[in-house]
């Protein structure tokens, strides 16, 4: 069954700090049903989220590094723009390079998760490629970093860099199950970190087999960097996603 897509306002950067208004404007046109924010762009989350809303979609999640001092400043921010869950977006490769490491990160997110939960919120984590180094006993750090997560703690998986890091996205996702609630939907070479990322469907990931995978609630369309121009890519993942029936879009005039 298709669920609802959305998209990573990070793969727009550029063009949201040019003019935000008329990146919103055109992500809504497209017919994305929701939006992942990484900033708010100067504005404050209520003013954020009614522009977002004004252009027919919703906050879907957030991105935010809920740690130390900023922690509740940023689930307060989250609250407030309307998103249901914050998913750290991001942890150094050099912190999965041993137990240690690893369970220094898994304490820090168990310990932002009742913060979260006292405003109402989910707390996730989103991979990259290098969480799947592989330990001194032979373990994928990805595997331990589970392990010592309290399993409230949700998982946004990307696909490709799972592929990048040598996994099979379709059969990790039937492993992780509902542990993951939000799928980024990206494509391209999956060879090396720094190659260029593609449209969906123009790629190497077989992204059907991996939504197909997964009860995940959302696919959120993110390219990191692509060759050419990235709105014409988000367009045409959007397309692609939606028209061969993995992801649900929104009508013209819903």
């Amino acid at each position: 069954m298709p669920k609802p897509i959305a998209v990573q306002l990070y793969s727009l950067r550029e063009a949201a700090v040019r003019d935000l208004e008329a990146t919103l404007m055109r992500l809504g046109r497209i017919g994305f049903q929701g939006l992942e924010p990484a900033h708010f762009h100067g504005l404050t989350p209520e003013a954020f989220r009614t522009r977002v809303e004004a252009h027919g979609m919703e906050i879907c999640s957030s991105h935010g590094m809920p740690f130390g001092d900023e922690a509740a400043a940023i689930l307060d921010q989250a609250m407030l723009v309307g998103s249901p869950l914050v998913i750290v977006p991001f942890a150094a490769p050099d912190r999965f390079h041993n137990e240690a490491g690893i369970g220094a990160l898994a304490d820090e997110l168990n310990a932002a998760l009742p913060l979260a939960q006292e405003r109402g919120l989910g707390l996730g984590y989103h991979n990259h490629f290098w969480e799947w180094t592989e330990l001194p006993d032979g373990r994928p750090a990805f595997e331990l970093l589970l392990e010592r997560l309290d399993p409230a703690v949700v998982i946004e998986l990307d696909v490709y860099w799972a592929q990048v890091a040598g996994q099979d996205p379709a059969s990790l996702l039937a492993k992780l199950g509902e542990r993951v609630t939000r799928l980024h939907l990206k494509d391209g070479p999956a060879d090396l970190p720094e190659s260029a990322m593609t449209a969906a469907g123009e790629g190497h990931v077989d992204l059907a087999a991996a939504a197909s995978a997964s009860p995940a609630a959302w696919h959120i369309v993110e390219l990191d960097r692509c060759d050419g121009d990235m709105f014409d890519a988000i367009e045409r993942s959007h397309a692609y996603l939606t028209g061969a029936g993995i992801s649900l879009g929104r009508l013209a005039n819903d």
